[in-house]
């Protein structure tokens, strides 16, 4: 249960004044974590902080406002001058004056009445916003506040100016982030008063009232110590949270897996090259994992084509020996297929039995996979998410092996440890996404980390160039070139159907220039197609019965055609540096010389010319993490497909690098002396992990 607390801030926005049903569905468009299901909640306006400010201490009489400036000025009101009728594009102006000038205050589409209500002739208003010269005279259009002097207290002298949605006002957000910061209660502090004092950072409550009140500019910053104190709270949180999910995984027993080698050196024998030494380096760490009573939870980190498949293989084989079962799991069904196709070729001479479940096999198919899977009779099952669904029992699962492990989150792999009947499952987790390693502490500092570092041999480097769109025809006739010469093709576009708002060229649109020019020589693949068709349009191509394979990013991981020499992506400017690199990776899986076209609409902006140039000088993909991080910021590195992930609000990486650190240290030094946070400090930081919504962590710490 949450505390009772921090109720008031875990309620819904309907309970603040003003906020009725448009404007509650507005604030959660503009505030809702996509982490958590529902309504958005007075917690998520806490941490909605100002991006500017605006400053009305100006007093200026008339004859001082300098144009272009915020002024707030005392002036008596002179005339209205509404628009002749008829003609609604003239504006209604307000004529006002004091000792040294005069200044018309000018409103477009405005409501006689009201005006005349808000500003009456021959009195004093207090009227603010921004000065504008127009042929020599004086104004003021649409002024920001209207009061009577006696009102002049309620003027804001600093107004804080907050990120806004379509349809909802400055004024509203500025309410209701207000009334939220009122019902912030006393908390109690958790962060150590030494650490508080060196680092000269206020309380909980001071920093947020600090990041909603600021008095300038320098306020507003992330290196402000409200900004500081707040996004450490939220990486402790986050650090606390996993470190609680690693302690809890380290406490569970699990089971020795120990296999005589058997099967490992047959499949050794039937590989065509030798380990590469990353692979039998990290192969070690893992039967060393294995070995131990207690589960192993492994991040398995290799580039396109470091071999990550083979180590799973083996990592299986362990297991197998042992007598038990292995799974492994794929995001989608094309990538399932790929595994088996990769796998059967090797474990089938070896005598380990393979099979896969998908959505696609049902009925009478189905029903003897599941029979032979209870009984034991198979080794390995490939499938997707699926596979951990009910009515899918293994006899004895020991080893799970999840591939592209950024599309599943800290949830999903806590339910997969509930498939195994002893409750003792191993779980390999591979990407071929390269990941920063501040990503690597926010997003996986429960596991432990294995990296490939090499590419098979005989791989040659992937020649990259850019090339403006309007060079098109000049692409076209060398791919005909490469084509007759037995060469196949990807040809990446960044949409499915025409879209105004994108104007990007869409793949069936470029599937049909294609197909007018190479007939058909071109096949097209995208999500949005049935998995059965998905799987012949990639058959064709793999088979060579088709040279240009039009695509969205559905290819981006898994596909594996060695003949497949050139990739062209379609609008690259549109694509994440990671995301490029991955395309990229189709290619240059055979011997010969592969080629990427980087086609792009110019004029490109500066962060675009940096990634395309990024990619042009690195085939590193480890280096190129590190850049796209530093070029659009941890929030947006793994793409669409942080569902799963912790969200942060107020920290950012790799700004808070050296906070994420610290946050780390803390973490581990707090659970070292009070593993169930039972003592005093660590009441108050149960209090921390439910204010950031890390509550999974505290079901462990009950669970035991």
């Amino acid at each position: 249960m949450r505390p009772h607390i921090l109720t008031p801030l875990f309620a819904d926005l309907k309970d603040l004044q003003g906020i009725g049903p448009r404007l509650q569905k507005l604030l959660k468009r503009l505030l809702a974590p996509q982490a958590r299901q529902g309504d958005a909640k007075i917690v998520d306006l806490l941490f909605h902080f100002p991006l500017s400010l605006i400053d009305r201490r100006a007093r200026p009489t008339i004859a001082q406002a300098v144009p272009g400036q915020i002024a707030t000025m005392a002036v008596e009101v002179a005339e209205h001058r509404p628009p002749p009728r008829g003609q609604r594009r003239v504006p209604y102006r307000v004529i006002c004056s004091d000792d040294t000038g005069s200044l018309e205050l000018v409103f477009f589409h405005a409501k006689a009445a009201y005006l005349e209500k808000q500003l009456p002739v021959g009195e004093t208003r207090i009227v603010s916003g921004r000065v504008e010269d127009y042929g020599g005279r004086l104004q003021m259009p649409h002024p920001d506040h209207i009061l009577s002097e006696a009102d002049l207290d309620e003027l804001p002298l600093l107004e804080p100016v907050y990120p806004l949605t379509a349809g909802l006002s400055g004024k509203v957000a500025r309410k209701a982030a207000a009334q939220a910061v009122a019902r912030l209660p006393k908390l109690p502090e958790w962060q150590d008063p030494a650490w508080l004092a060196r680092q000269h950072w206020p309380s909980f409550q001071d920093a947020v009232c600090a990041a909603h009140a600021p008095q300038s500019e320098d306020d507003l910053l992330p290196s402000s110590p409200a900004h500081r104190r707040l996004a450490f709270d939220e990486l402790l949180a986050n650090q606390l949270a996993l470190a609680l999910v690693r302690q809890r995984l380290h406490k569970t027993t699990g089971r020795a897996l120990r296999g005589d080698g058997t099967l490992r050196a047959r499949i050794g024998e039937a590989l065509p090259f030798e380990l590469t030494p990353s692979q039998a380096q990290v192969m070690g760490e893992i039967e060393a994992d294995m070995a131990e009573p207690t589960r192993m939870l492994r991040l398995l980190q290799g580039d396109v084509g470091s071999g990550k498949t083979v180590v799973a293989l083996l990592a299986m084989a362990v297991a197998i020996e042992a007598g038990a079962q292995a799974a492994l799991m794929a995001p989608t069904e094309l990538l399932a297929r790929q595994h088996l196709k990769t796998l059967m070729e090797i474990a089938e001479p070896t005598g380990i039995r393979v099979a896969l479940l998908t959505s696609r096999e049902k009925g009478k198919a189905r029903s003897e996979i599941l029979d032979a899977l209870a009984r034991g009779e198979i080794d390995i099952l490939i499938g997707t998410h699926a596979l951990f669904q009910e009515g899918v029992d293994f006899k004895d699962l020991a080893v799970a092996v999840i591939d592209e492990q950024h599309r599943f989150g800290v949830h999903q792999r806590l339910a997969l440890q509930a498939k195994s009947g002893a409750g003792a499952i191993d779980v390999l987790v591979m990407t071929a996404t390269p990941i920063p390693r501040t990503l690597l502490l926010t997003h996986y500092g429960d596991m432990e980390v294995s990296k490939l570092l090499e590419k098979p041999a005989g791989r040659k480097p992937v020649a990259t160039r850019a090339m403006p769109i309007d060079r098109l025809n000049e692409i076209l006739d060398r791919l005909e070139a490469a084509l007759a010469t037995g060469a196949q093709a990807y040809w990446v576009c960044p949409l499915v159907e025409e879209s105004d708002v994108l104007d990007a060229t869409a793949a069936e649109e470029r599937f049909a220039a294609l197909k007018a020019r190479f007939g058909d020589r071109v096949a097209l693949v995208h999500g949005q197609m049935s998995g059965s068709d998905k799987d012949a349009a990639m058959q064709a191509f793999a088979d060579g019965k088709v040279s240009i394979l039009v695509a969205t990013t559905v290819i981006e991981v898994g596909v594996d055609v060695p003949n497949a020499t050139i990739m062209v992506i379609e609008h690259a400017e549109r694509f994440g540096l990671a995301q490029l690199h991955q395309l990229r990776g189709r290619v240059g899986r055979g011997s010969s010389q592969s080629a990427c076209i980087l086609m792009y609409k110019p004029p490109l902006s500066e962060t675009a010319r940096a990634r395309l140039n990024a990619l042009r000088e690195s085939e590193d993909g480890f280096k190129i993490a590190e850049d796209d991080l530093r070029l659009r910021g941890g929030g947006e590195v793994l793409g669409t497909r942080q569902s799963g992930l912790p969200e942060f609000r107020v920290a950012s990486l790799p700004r808070d690098d050296d906070l994420l650190s610290a946050a780390r240290d803390d973490a581990r030094l707090i659970l070292a002396n009070d593993a169930d946070l039972s003592g005093a400090r660590g009441q108050t930081l149960r209090v921390l992990l439910y204010l950031f919504e890390r509550d999974e962590a505290i079901r462990l710490l009950k669970a035991g």
